[in-house]
């Protein structure tokens, strides 16, 4: 139990900006715990997200809320998914040799294609969040969302083969295994009291990572970091499109 505690604050310091006054052991068993523990991470993010914005419908516009709600967002996170992204949208925008792609990737200056890749990406989170608020669809469904993308990141880290022996989807993915897949389900079935339906969001995301892990592979022979973390965001991107499609249709 010490471990599973211990990895649960790991992965809040890992994923998060949130305070934790708390020295974390890593070996592995509490990394184990930590990757189990990343889609509950994503339920305490959406659940921040959805009560911030809650408070804020009672006095703010729809447009200001969504961008106070898509800035606290990336503050929770640290920019840390977005870092990932937009080295990945530069490695593969530059359509170089393999070596090089990873050359880029590594590089700590933003190119044109990572600005790019962010911008249009904060702009469908905010055009996506200003339709669903305006529809009248529950903010938890930013829990959920939260939630399956970092357990499509867990999927990732356990099924798609690692690029290289080394950097931090290598350290945690080294102690893994398909247990660890289906002990990060456990924090799940809280989506389903948060917002019926839950499940088609679920069957949703399977896609996107085949066709993800598939992309990946083939471009860099496997994953890193911030392959990783560029799944997250985009995992949101196309949980938000699938909510607000799965909304209108049902509203219709």
């Amino acid at each position: 139990m010490k471990d599973a505690g211990y990895g649960s604050l790991l992965a809040l310091q890992f994923l998060t900006r949130l305070p934790v006054p708390v020295q974390c052991p890593w070996n592995a068993g509490t990394s184990r715990w930590a990757v189990r523990c990343y889609p509950l991470v994503g339920l305490l993010l959406g659940g921040i997200l959805a009560l911030v914005g809650h408070l804020l419908g009672t006095w703010l516009p729809p447009t200001l809320q969504v961008l106070v709600l898509l800035s606290l967002w990336v503050a929770l996170s640290g920019g840390l998914h977005l870092d990932g992204l937009m080295d990945v949208a530069d490695a593969l925008g530059s359509n170089a040799p393999l070596e090089r792609r990873w050359a880029i990737m590594k590089d700590p200056h933003v190119g044109s294609f990572g600005i790019i890749a962010l911008v249009f990406l904060l702009l469908w989170k905010a055009a996506l969040l200003l339709v669903l608020l305006e529809a009248g669809m529950s903010l938890a469904v930013l829990a959920v969302i939260l939630a399956l993308a970092r357990f499509g990141a867990v999927a990732l880290l356990v099924l798609a083969p690692a690029a290289r022996p080394e950097g931090m989807a290598w350290a945690w993915k080294r102690h893994l295994g398909l247990r660890d897949l289906l002990l990060a389900l456990w924090p799940l079935p809280l989506c389903f009291w948060l917002l019926p339906g839950w499940l088609l969001l679920f069957v949703a995301l399977v896609p996107f990572l085949l066709l993800y892990g598939w992309g990946m592979t083939r471009a860099f022979k496997g994953i890193n970091g911030d392959i990783v973390g560029a799944a997250i965001e985009g995992g949101e991107l196309w949980l938000l499109l699938i909510a607000w499609i799965w909304w209108s249709s049902a509203m219709g």
